[in-house]
């Protein structure tokens, strides 16, 4: 019985860790699914093959190369190196040592490609660190970027530079108790696996016992596949989380022209009511033709008015910045960041989970609208979408900006003066100008 007790110790921690993940998931999807519903089942092709260029592909990220590329050996490293962590699954729990080795000269190729991948990302998060720590890159330096950003951004690299380290380790003495032939380890089928990056740290480990070589390879698989763990169940609380959700986003983003602004049906069908001769005047709003009716509240001023998809993208925002730092607004000194947005719609949605959680009603005395965000800030932008193509995975602050100008002008009637004098104008006019109709050419009788 004792010698069962590691595969009954890992089992264990992974039915708490995928237990732990399971309710973080749930409690994602109650907050997104928070937002107002919003059909993006259409174009499922189109979509698809969006999702395969931007998210799978990363073609955007590469707009800036330096940046783009070390993130697509970040990307690439993270998918294929987690292959192994099936292995080291499949060996914790059936009590195993390398269970994929039976695949022979594929496993050999396999293992090399980790090692090399797992060099090449600790050379990127290293090179990445530098970046953000070091080199004043302005768009991580934005005030937005509170400490808790700055950390978590961090951590995630101090994560990624120990999971390796570990795996590299972990390989290492392997290969060394395997020429050794310790029990466990050796096989008569040879070595299983190629280690062409860690049979460089096999020096270290020469003068060592079987004993203590066993010690620290056992140390460094427990810790290799417990940060894995914990990792996962901390993308939840970072930024990182878009490593998850980046793929639904870009296949749920937009697909209409970047210009494009959506109506409402509502007035809409009043509008066409009203330029219908045949119409009756005196008919009740409910018979406009609307299939939805008048909605309870024009435009938004808390989470709960947006879209679930607008939720979807504030967890799925990766903080880099990009669209901030493309905003004419931002770069002229306004008090708009994009980036900004995006973070307070989520710790809004935060907030608001928090209060679910504890069985609570939403507390509605701070709002999305004021609470996080101001006025001034949605008021600056200049609607130009540089933010929206700017960002790698299709996420769309111009559309919780515009949905929140909406909201003040319809429903809390405040537009700034220059802007309800420009409707005034139009309205009166058929022109944003202060002129009657019959003056609009007196400039050209000069």
């Amino acid at each position: 019985m004792i010698e069962y007790i590691p595969q009954i110790l890992f089992v264990i921690i992974l039915i708490v860790a995928f237990s732990f993940f399971a309710k973080n998931v749930y409690s994602l999807n109650r907050n997104i699914n928070l937002g107002r519903d919003v059909d993006k089942k259409d174009n499922k092709d189109l979509r698809l093959k969006k999702m395969i260029k931007i998210a799978l592909g990363q073609s955007k990220m590469v707009v800036k190369p330096i940046s783009g590329i070390l993130h697509i050996i970040v990307y690439v490293g993270f998918i294929v190196i987690n292959i192994e962590v099936l292995e080291i699954m499949i060996d914790g729990i059936a009590g195993t040592h390398r269970i994929f080795a039976f695949l022979g000269p594929v496993y050999n190729v396999l293992i090399a490609s980790f090692e090399i991948l797992a060099f090449l990302v600790l050379i990127s998060v290293i090179l990445f660190w530098t970046r953000r720590n070091l080199m004043n890159i302005k768009r991580f330096l934005s005030k937005e970027l509170t400490a808790w950003s700055k950390k978590d951004a961090n951590y995630i690299l101090y994560f990624e530079v120990v999971l390796m380290v570990l795996f590299l380790t972990m390989n290492a003495t392997d290969y060394q108790l395997q020429m050794l032939g310790a029990a466990h380890y050796a096989s008569e089928a040879g070595i299983s696996g190629s280690f062409p990056i860690s049979q460089f740290l096999l020096p270290i480990f020469d003068s060592m016992s079987i004993g203590t070589l066993v010690v620290i390879e056992r140390s460094a698989w427990w810790f290799h596949i417990i940060g894995i763990l914990i990792f996962l169940n901390y993308l939840y609380y970072s930024k990182h989380l878009h490593i998850l959700l980046a793929f639904p986003n870009v296949y749920f983003s937009n697909l209409e022209n970047l210009g494009k602004f959506k109506n409402l049906e509502t007035v809409t069908s009043e509008v066409k009511l009203m330029m219908d001769p045949d119409a009756d005047p005196f008919a009740e709003t409910s018979e406009s033709g609307s299939e939805e009716g008048v909605p309870e509240k024009f435009g938004a001023s808390d989470v709960q008015d947006l879209d679930w998809f607008q939720l979807l993208s504030a967890y799925s925002c990766t903080e880099c910045g990009r669209c901030t730092a493309e905003c004419p607004a931002s770069q002229t000194g306004k008090k708009l960041s994009p980036r900004k947005i995006m973070m307070d719609t989520r710790d809004r949605l935060e907030e608001v989970g928090k209060q679910l959680d504890k069985g609570e009603e939403i507390n509605n005395d701070k709002q999305l609208l004021d609470g996080y965000i101001s006025r001034e800030e949605l008021w600056a932008c200049t609607t130009c979408n540089a933010c929206v193509d700017a960002c790698p995975i299709g996420i769309d602050p111009l559309s919780i900006i515009m949905d929140m100008r909406q909201y003040l002008v319809m429903e809390e009637s405040a537009a700034p003066v220059e802007l309800n004098n420009a409707m005034t104008n139009i309205e009166n006019n058929s022109a944003p100008w202060p002129y009657n109709q019959q003056d609009r050419l007196d400039w050209a009788k000069d």
